[in-house]
Order: C-alpha cells, then structure tokens, then sequence
C-alpha cells in the first residue's frame, strides 16, 4: 500500500510520517514538493505517486493573519482540498483529511458534536469548513477528523510559545474564558493511522462508508489552565528555572483582543470516534508531560 502525506514538515505531518510506515510506503511531501497554495499543480503530483491512501495534513493556519489573507486561506484549505478530494477519487484513493473546532461558533455550552451546524466566527474557519464542504462532492472514500489545539515538541504552537515567554518574562497573562482539548500531534498520528488500517480492511470488504470524526485527546482544559500545566510540568523536566518562574495571571477575551475572534467553547464530542473505530485519545493532562519529556530528550 502507498500512502501520501501532505505537509510533512507541520506538527501533524511530521508524526504521520513516522507512524503510517507500517501500513506500508510513505511519500511525505513538504511544501516545497507539494505546495497547496498552487492548486493546478495538484493533478500531476498525486498522478505522478499513484497513492492508496491521500492524507492532507497540509494546511493554512494562521489563524490571525488569514483575517487579512482569506484569499490564499481558502485556496490552501479550501480550493486545493477540493483538488486532493478529485484525485482520490480518480485514483480510487481513500482521502483523510484534517478539519478543526474553529468551524464552530463557540455558543454552544456542552460539547460540539459532528451533527452540530457549523458557524465559524473568523476567516481561518471559514476557510477550513470550506474543505469539509469540498471534499463530499469530489472523492468517493474519505474520513474527515476535526482536532484541536494541536501542540507538538517541534513547529510553532501554544506550548512552545509558553516555554519561550516563561524564559523571558516574569509574568504571563493567559486567556482563561476559551476552553477545548489540547491535543498532541502525536496522539493524533497514532489515532490516524488505525483509522486507516481499519477503513482499508472495511474498503476490502465492501463495507466501508465515509464520514466525519472528531478527534481531540479527552479531558478539557482553558487556555490558561494548559498554560499553568506548561509551566508546572516544564519546571519537573527541567525545561525551565524554578528560581524564574513566571506568575501567571488569568485574563478574558476581552482583554486579550486579537485580529480573528475565538470560539468560547471549542470542545468536541468523540462518540463517533469511539463508536466506529475503538478509539479513545488520551486525557491532555497525560499527553502533555511525555511530550515535554521529548522535548528534554532533544536538547543539546
């Protein structure tokens, strides 16, 4: 089996690389192989590797910065997405493809389910419901997995972020009124890759039916309880200096004014998950200390 992995240098990519090589051959194409900002290239790259199995883990995600470039937002996420879609379907490939809590509006008080009508409040999440909508009308056999507050040991994300502030300042103030699921790239990838083995035994057997999953690690957090957690776990492993711990202060939305609005509530049911694969992600709180414990593992 053949799989091709788009953005193979992203948090996600990079663990799928790592993870799906035991299904079978992995082509991980960064953006300089495969660049989703360039749609019309698509076609040749997917015909040219003749895959089994299309995961985009590729995307735009610059959330504040997409409020002033929406256009190249729904190419990456949302033109470009239609294209791999097409291409699965001509190659009879099953796509999986990434979507996140940021298509909902965050008004809802328990968690968001898949049946939930999405209403996204900023260009970054209309741009990725736009690939949800894409990829139904192109490709025959897909798997769409909405995830949350990615984090890994490597790229740009809220958890390096923190580690770096805390070196440098003696304060932090973090918003304390979004709340969702922090969920580690890895967890992620391991998750992906048994949603695939399962979904090609069921292709093979005829059964298989497409659909869409939400897939975030369990338990719910704040942004400045994963923050506290951050801090807490990065003093035990040594990543940061007990003796220049900063404070850490809770703010609101309000006070912490941003380009792009953020959901309130960004937590995601995962029954469907659980239903038809088995699987369950891992609470945030014990996915969190491994991964700084890569990330000690990896200094110099």
């Amino acid at each position: 089996m053949r799989l091709l992995v788009t953005g193979a240098n992203g948090q996600v990519g990079w663990e799928l690389n790592r993870r799906l090589i035991s299904l079978g051959e992995v082509i991980a194409l960064g953006r300089a192989q495969c660049d989703l900002a360039q749609p019309e290239r698509l076609p040749d790259i997917v015909r040219s590797i003749k895959p089994d199995v299309i995961v985009n883990a590729a995307a735009y995600t610059a959330v504040d910065k997409a409020e002033q470039e929406e256009e190249l937002a729904f190419t990456v996420n949302g033109k470009s997405v239609g294209a791999l879609a097409e291409e699965a379907r001509r190659a009879g490939a099953l796509l999986i493809h990434y979507s996140t809590d940021y298509v909902f509006d965050g008004n809802k008080s328990a968690p968001y389910s898949e049946e939930d009508t999405p209403c996204p409040i900023n260009a970054y999440g209309r741009s990725k419901l736009a690939g949800e909508r894409a990829v139904p009308h192109a490709a025959d056999g897909y798997i769409i997995l909405r995830t949350s507050w990615i984090y890994a040991a490597r790229g740009r994300n809220f958890l390096q972020t923190v580690l770096r502030l805390a070196r440098e300042r003696e304060e932090l103030q973090i918003v304390c009124d979004q709340v969702g699921a922090p969920t580690w790239a890895r967890d992620i990838a391991e998750a992906t890759a048994l949603v695939v083995q399962t979904a090609i035994r069921e292709r093979r057997e005829g059964r298989f039916a497409s659909g869409l999953f939400h897939m975030t690690a369990s338990g719910a957090a704040s942004w400045y309880d994963f923050a506290a957690a951050i801090l807490e776990h990065g003093n035990a492993y040594g990543l940061l200096s007990a003796a220049r711990r900063p404070r850490l202060y809770a703010i609101t939305s309000e006070q912490y004014r941003l380009p792009a609005a953020r959901p309130k509530n960004s937590r995601l049911a995962g029954d469907r998950l659980r239903e038809r694969f088995g699987i369950v992600l891992p609470d945030w709180r014990e996915a969190l200390p491994l991964c700084l414990k890569e990330i000690k593992a990896c200094e110099p």
